[in-house]
């Protein structure tokens, strides 16, 4: 087992431990104030992993570990970075006392999975002293994080059989719902969703859990996804519409809901762009954060940040940590509505698109608890 060389905690402190020039790895955490940056390799189980910390201002770094065929490890650095600091955001937002952390394991989730790869990643976790705490992501599944958990116990988001919440994507379609919601009463004064067309686009769990809610508000929803025979069986069993992939962008309609991977909210889809809300579960829904944030303030476009309405499945782990009750999860999952409603509102008093407002709520946050560990109290004798 090989932890590798560059374990890098504070900016500037070697080169970049990929050593690609391209990409500025210590200019990037300076600029977004990452903690930590640590790559972990063992050729002999196939492990390739970054992990990311971004703050643990508010709490230990809480992130899911990502599995995707990476075209290169610049990109999977970059990607990793971009996590992290979400998932900060996400934990402040929602007033949970977590930091941000992310991970990713470059390989191909279908075929390069193994006990051994699992297990040597969960120390490699184990290593991190409790800075870091994972769970499930994309291409990652509950039965991964078992083999995690027999060498750490920073983990969270197990199966029920061993204690755990199991799959957390319920939990985070019901808080895209709640958010659905919210953006409906903001821009047409109702909260009814009957009626109101909703494409959705990615048919995963969190995708088709979503589709159920939806239908039973009888919703007109239309339907998409990579696998179209997946699309069409649940098209039928939810009396939705579907359509090709390639074709998202040629309907027009209240609620478009991005359920995939990130970056759908671009210069070629907003050209063409017929949707009154973006309001979906995906992660880094813009693919340019500041740009196609201004964008959509200026086509009129209500946007729920995507942190902030998918930030379900985080309340759901983290109540897994603190013991866990599933009225608690509901009832909390239930306020995303309202911080919804409070980023609006200052979106409005503070003329900037939602997404800057949701940064600057979480940041006040952060800013305001960090001064808590500047307090001194004097322990008794």
């Amino acid at each position: 087992m090989q932890l590798a060389a560059h374990q890098t905690p504070y900016p500037g402190e070697a080169e970049s431990p990929i050593g690609e020039s391209s990409f500025g790895l210590f200019d990037e955490m300076s600029l977004r104030g990452h903690e930590q940056v640590v790559h972990f390799c063992d050729e002999s189980v196939g492990l390739r992993a970054i992990v990311a910390i971004h703050s643990t201002v508010l709490g230990p770094a809480l992130g899911g570990t990502r599995m995707w065929p990476y075209e290169s490890e610049t990109e999977a650095l970059k990607d990793v970075l971009r996590l992290a600091r979400g998932m900060t955001y996400k934990a402040a937002v929602t007033g949970l006392n977590l930091g941000g952390g992310k991970a990713v394991i470059i390989g191909d989730p279908k075929k390069d999975k193994s006990e051994a790869l699992f297990r040597t990643f969960g120390r490699f976790v184990e290593s991190l002293g409790g800075r870091y705490i994972t769970a499930e992501d994309v291409g990652i599944n509950v039965d991964d994080m078992e083999y995690v958990r027999m060498e750490t116990r920073h983990v969270t988001g197990l199966s029920r059989a061993i204690g755990g919440s199991g799959d957390p994507s319920p939990i985070t379609a019901l808080g895209v719902f709640h958010g659905i919601r919210a953006c409906v009463n903001e821009r047409f004064g109702s909260e009814s969703l009957a009626g109101r067309r909703v494409t959705v686009q990615g048919l995963g769990h969190v995708g088709t859990a979503l589709v159920e809610l939806l239908a039973a508000e009888n919703a007109e929803i239309l339907v998409t996804d990579l696998d179209m025979d997946w699309t069409e069986q649940v098209a039928q069993q939810y009396g939705a519409k579907a359509i090709a992939p390639d074709q998202i962008f040629q309907f027009e309609g209240d609620i478009f809901s991005p359920s995939a991977l990130g970056g759908v909210i671009n210069d070629k889809s907003l050209q063409h762009f017929g949707y009154q809300i973006v309001a979906g579960s995906a992660n880094n829904q813009l693919e340019d954060e500041v740009r196609h944030g201004e964008r959509l303030k200026e086509l009129g476009i209500l946007y729920a940040p995507d942190y902030v309405i998918n930030a379900g499945g985080l309340i759901n782990v983290w109540n897994e940590i603190q013991g866990y009750n599933a009225q608690k999860v509901q009832k909390e999952v239930g306020h995303i509505y309202d911080t919804l409603k409070q980023i609006f509102q200052i979106a409005k008093q503070e003329n900037v698109p939602t997404n800057l407002a949701s940064n600057r709520l979480a940041e006040r946050r952060i800013t305001q608890l960090s001064k808590l560990s500047q307090i001194h109290i004097p322990t008794r004798a």
